[in-house]
Order: C-alpha cells, then structure tokens, then sequence
C-alpha cells in the first residue's frame, strides 16, 4: 500500500470498528455502516477505491456493491 492510500484508511470513521458493520449480510443491512460513513471525512476517497478496485463486498464510501455498480454504469454513458 502506498502512503496516502494507508493515509485515508488511517482517517476513516471506520477505522477501528468491528469490520462485520461493513459488510452486511443483505443490502436492506447496511444502514448501521451507511450512517458511519455519512460523517467520514474520507468517504470519497474510500469510494474512488472501491470503485477503481470494483470491490464487490460490504459497504465503502457510503455505498453497498448495488450502488456502485450503477455508479459504474453512469459513468461509463456518453455525456
């Protein structure tokens, strides 16, 4: 790992909880975990992460792996 990626895995609100918060069992689960990443100061940049790693488990950025892939979809679409 680079040192801004440890950087902003350092900084997460996440940063020290129990990881099974993040990576709910169903989709409807993840409101426990979205809260949390609501008030982290590094929420983007753990999305940009999950996003270019196409994470397919648990909740990073504020988005479970539904979310981002749509996320994914729109930003593939022409402008």
């Amino acid at each position: 790992m680079s040192g801004p990626e440890i950087s902003w895995r350092q900084r997460g609100a996440c940063h020290g909880l129990d990881p099974s918060i993040f990576f709910p069992d169903s989709e409807e689960n993840a409101e426990e975990a979205k809260s949390i990443c609501a008030i982290c100061s590094v929420r983007i940049s753990c999305l940009e992460h999950a996003l270019s790693s196409r994470e397919k488990d648990g909740v990073w950025g504020g988005t479970t792996d539904k979310e981002r892939r749509r996320i994914i979809r729109q930003r593939r679409r022409p402008a």
